[in-house]
């Protein structure tokens, strides 16, 4: 097999970043050792953090990236959220939580992570629901970073192609956690990932990483066949030792209770897909698209009700695919683990 030369790594298996935990440096270190590439997630954390993370994986590998999200522009409607607030705040009344109903909005420490990273370049950078400036861009190839960007239509890939990018993660809509669409408002389909690698090859000549969907080899296989030079796994790695995934989202994913996964805005005004529960089924038909400000309403209430092992009130990301059990009853990130999932013959 002719494993990507975009990422140069002995196999073409890539760690998604997962933000909010569930990435570890601990994660990026072991699938770099078992041949894959790991994205750290710098999403939700500050310059500092993120910095400690970074440092702590070079002490392993160099063979690693960062994630970051760009701020993007929204109108939001503050009467609309304040309604979401409100309904929300039911939830937090079961744990005696105020939560604030004016809404918090910031720009997740976008230009101080993008200063670390062009001072101190990383091997690749990916970007996350939007396009920066073209200027931070070049800022970051002229570090020394290839600078991907992540796109969920030919249209967005389009766009990345023409603000000078490296190269692009092509999500489809079966991934698990936040779309990275560049209109949060729009319903996101059911194309394939296979089908939107095709389209997206036919449409530029960039060289392709596919996400979402992700439940074994043959997935793989398929997903390299339409074009990928990569395949990212995320899901997959949630119950791994060395995630950090809290208990109450482990324990959820191998619970036979959790049948299926939807798209929601529910837990943060952004579409992402995740196991449905009891705050799914009463608050995806209100939520408004209103990120990151749905995002920060119940912050408080996610952390008690992790604690509690409350796993209705939590927001269990993952993707949709019919045999996800069978992929998750444990393991660590290791080479026989990752080998597994890459099909080399």
């Amino acid at each position: 097999m002719n494993c990507t030369p975009l990422l140069d790594t002995p196999l073409p298996i890539v760690a998604a970043p997962m933000a909010g935990g569930p990435t570890t440096p601990a994660l990026v270190t072991a699938v770099a050792g078992a041949g894959g590439f790991g994205f750290l997630a710098g999403g939700y954390q500050t310059r500092d953090g993120l910095a400690a993370q970074i440092a702590e994986v070079r002490e392993h590998t160099d063979r690693f990236g960062v994630n970051l999200f760009v701020p993007s522009k929204s109108d939001l409607d503050r009467d609309a959220f304040r309604r979401y607030a409100a309904e929300v705040q039911v939830e937090a009344d079961a744990y005696g939580l105020e939560l604030d109903p004016d809404p918090v909005s910031d720009d997740d420490h976008w230009e101080d992570k993008l200063g670390l990273l062009i001072d101190h370049p990383v091997p690749v950078v990916s970007l996350t629901f939007a396009l920066p400036d073209p200027a931070a861009i070049a800022a970051l190839q002229r570090a020394g970073s290839q600078v991907l960007a992540t796109v969920t239509t030919p249209g967005e890939a389009l766009e990345a192609q023409a603000v000078g990018v490296d190269g692009l993660i092509v999500q489809g809509p079966a991934a698990g956690g936040h779309s990275a669409t560049y209109d949060p408002a729009r319903s996101l389909g059911e194309v394939s990932t296979g089908a939107l690698v095709r389209d997206v090859r036919s449409t530029i000549q960039l060289p392709v990483i596919a996400a979402g969907g992700v439940d074994g080899p043959a997935t793989v296989r398929a997903l390299l066949d339409a074009g990928a030079e990569a395949v990212t796994v995320g899901t997959l790695l949630l119950r791994t030792d060395e995630a950090g995934t809290s208990p109450t989202h482990r324990a959820a994913l191998a619970n036979p209770r959790f049948t299926e996964t939807v798209i929601t805005r529910a837990f943060t005004g952004r579409p992402a897909r995740a196991l449905r529960n009891g705050f799914t089924n009463r608050h995806d038909d209100s939520a408004p698209t209103a990120y990151p400000a749905v995002h920060h309403l119940p912050r408080a209430l996610r952390q008690t009700a992790g604690r509690a092992g409350d796993a209705d009130r939590l927001h269990l990301c993952a993707q949709r695919t019919p045999s996800r059990r069978d992929f998750l009853a444990g393991g660590h990130a290791e080479y026989d683990h990752c080998s597994a999932l890459c099909p080399l013959s």
